[in-house]
């Protein structure tokens, strides 16, 4: 508990009219660590006297016939915890033990410490010491005496506020004294004592016994006294008093007193009293409301098994984000590192002399690194971090158009039907990725039938509220069902789970639905599943209706890399060494001149020499500058660069100040023709 008065500067009063007695006393004082300040008069010491002056010096010269009466008034006026220390400098002889007058200044004074002429300084400077600490222990005492009275008055309160009455019973005077509140409790003027016989008098005579029972055992075992009695107060009123004491012995172990609170527990007595009819009249109902209870005891289960569904669900969401945050780290690493393996192999295929074994270890090599790309783009896709390219689109044009496709991914002994209405709108989705998630749910409906059986694909429009997985909105639905073995509820609660798969190991990698399931949530939808063992399976793709009409998709054109291409200089940007080697090698085999630069800051001075550029291509995760940072920089030095953002990675800023091209990685020597044919022309 902290006081009201801060700790401040103490300072000391000197009154030495002889001569420089002012300046060596406070050149002296000054040295115990307070600030001295010399007076001129009396009336000036008068009225720069406050609870910060830490003692006063005066010369026997300076108060000898003065009128001492405004000092000894601002003296009587000081509060109790004060008394001002005077250190009073008297001439050889001037001792109140040798001078009278010496005996009237220490009855006026009071804390009067002499000093006798001559003296060595070293004796001022004790004496002012012991003033200035004996001063600080009456400021300590000052602020004691504050916290104690704060912390009284917090006492006070609190009772108050709680309506607890202190009550002490001292045992060998046998004295019973009850605070106020107490008093008004129990009907009493606050001027009125409250005696004990008086108060035994006003207790129910059925309350005695079990008084005097709780009295002695807190007695003989020195644990607290508590009991609830009835009072009846001159009032008739009967107020219930919740009464409690803790025993305080002496020094020999005897009952010393009681000291304790009671409180009014009347409202609560009462209400538990109307509690208690309620529960009687309550178990005369029970067999009346036994249908109803049964009702709503079933519904009560209900609820905790969907409380308890629920929150293993955000359990489940919480495990997924995490897994998701670490695999989208992985697939960007791993992008990077796939970008300069693939880009190598291109060369050492051109490079290398033909022949059959070493064009199918190059095979081989390619083809792990495909896989791996492939695989990154599940991890991003499960991650939620793919880069896509939302518009509306035409699912059952899409279908359609992947037909071929799905019937040889289904082989021949598993029939493929379509429910394709017309009408459906189109949905807001990205159509690459789309194709991507309905081959992997047409590839697992075909790994659950190897014996052989149906898949029906079908369309149609939805609309819902407020779902736990959905927005409220219209929705259309792709249907992917199958005849297969289907699954139980285990399997299907765990099946969206990351690397979670039923397949034999080296033939899954459990990332199929986990992807679709983040594509589909990514795309503001839903992915939702339903089995039963045996009787197949029905994967439900929520996919939101978009605005407008379905863009036509663009058909694949011709190879960028057979058509005619004007050598470029280009400035290509990346800090990692084996991608800049990898990526400028495949370049210059394109016929470009590179022109490399590992940082923001090296390619802005690479801008900044005027050299002729005719394209940027940059990184967007580098360290001190981003591509994007890097690309607003660059097109402040020279306006209308072409600039091309390579990313492994598709956490990319919403906000800049306008868009780049986006190259993902890992790419082909193909991929980078086709990008800079398309800015350069």
């Amino acid at each position: 508990m902290t006081s009201e008065w801060p700790d401040r500067s103490l300072r000391a009063l000197v009154l030495a009219p002889r001569g420089r007695d002012a300046a060596v006393a406070c050149a002296l004082i000054r040295q115990t660590g307070v600030e001295c300040v010399p007076c001129s008069s009396l009336s000036a010491v008068v009225d720069v006297l406050d609870d910060d002056v830490a003692f006063l010096l005066i010369t026997e010269e300076a108060i000898r016939g003065a009128d001492l009466r405004p000092l000894s008034d601002w003296l009587g006026k000081q509060p109790p915890w004060s008394d001002m220390p005077f250190l009073l400098v008297t001439d050889h002889g001037g001792g109140p033990e040798r001078n009278p007058i010496a005996s009237r200044w220490l009855e006026t004074l009071g804390n009067v410490s002499f000093i006798e002429r001559p003296f060595h300084p070293t004796t001022l400077l004790s004496v002012a010491r012991a003033a200035v600490k004996g001063r600080r222990r009456q400021h300590d005492t000052r602020r004691l005496l504050a916290n104690l009275w704060e912390s009284d008055q917090r006492l006070r309160t609190a009772l108050h506020a709680g309506r607890l009455a202190a009550w002490e019973f001292d045992f060998p005077s046998s004295r019973l004294t009850v605070a106020a509140e107490g008093k008004t409790i129990l009907g009493l003027p606050l001027m009125e004592d409250v005696g004990l016989d008086w108060l035994m008098r006003g207790m129910l005579v059925d309350d005695h016994a079990s008084v005097r029972k709780a009295l002695g055992h807190s007695v003989a075992s020195g644990r607290d006294f508590a009991a609830d009695v009835r009072f009846r107060r001159p009032d008739d009123r009967i107020v219930w008093l919740d009464v409690r004491a803790r025993l305080v012995r002496d020094a020999r172990g005897a009952p010393r007193r009681f000291v304790g609170l009671a409180s009014d527990i009347t409202t609560r007595k009462l209400a538990e009293e109307t509690l208690q009819d309620l529960n009687e009249q309550l178990e005369k109902r029970v067999q009346e409301r036994t249908a109803q209870l049964r009702s709503a005891h079933d519904e009560l289960v209900a609820q905790i098994a969907e409380r308890e569904r629920t929150e293993a669900q955000l359990r489940q969401m919480q495990k997924l984000e995490s897994i998701g945050q670490l695999t989208g780290g992985v697939a960007h690493d791993f992008n990077n590192l796939l970008t300069a393996v693939i880009g190598n192999l291109e060369l050492l295929r051109k490079r290398v002399p033909s022949h059959p074994a070493s064009d199918r270890l190059i095979d081989g090599a390619m083809q792990g690194a495909q896989r791996g790309a492939a695989l990154t783009q599940r991890l991003l896709a499960f991650a939620r971090h793919q880069a896509l390219d939302v518009r509306p689109v035409d699912l059952a044009g899409l279908i359609r158009g992947m037909d071929d496709l799905l019937r040889r991914s289904l082989g021949p002994s598993v029939t493929m039907l379509q429910d394709l209405p017309r009408g459906i709108p189109p949905a807001h989705v990205d159509a690459n990725q789309l194709e991507l998630a309905l081959l992997n749910l047409v590839v697992n409906s075909r790994d659950a039938m190897p014996e052989g059986g149906t898949v029906t694909l079908s369309l149609d429009v939805a609309e819902t509220g407020a779902a736990r997985d959905l927005a409220a909105g219209r929705y259309v639905r792709v249907i992917v069902a199958d005849t297969g073995s289907g699954m139980d509820a285990e399997t299907l609660r765990k099946a969206i789970e990351p690397f979670f798969s039923t397949k034999d190991v080296g033939k899954g990698t459990g990332l199929g639905l986990s992807m679709i399931h983040g594509l589909a949530q990514q795309l503001k939808g839903t992915l939702r599943l339903y089995s039963t063992p045996g009787r197949g399976t029905r994967a439900e793709l929520w996919l939101p209706v978009a605005e407008g009409a379905a863009e036509v998709l663009p058909q694949p054109g011709a190879d960028a890399a057979s058509e005619a291409r004007k050598a470029a200089r280009l400035l290509f940007v990346d800090d990692d060494f084996l991608i800049s080697l990898s990526t400028t090698s495949l370049l210059e085999d394109l016929g470009h001149t590179v022109v490399t630069a590992s940082s923001g800051a090296e390619a802005l001075e690479v801008l900044r020499t005027g050299e002729p550029i005719d394209m940027m291509i940059t990184d967007y995760a580098m360290p001190g500058m981003t591509g994007l940072q890097l690309a607003e920089e660059a097109r402040a030095l020279r306006p209308g660069l072409p600039i091309l953002l390579a990313t492994g990675y598709a956490d990319l800023p919403t906000k800049s100040r306008f868009e780049l091209p986006r190259l993902n990685k890992p790419y082909q020597q193909m991929q980078l023709a086709e990008q800079i044919q398309g800015l350069l022309g």
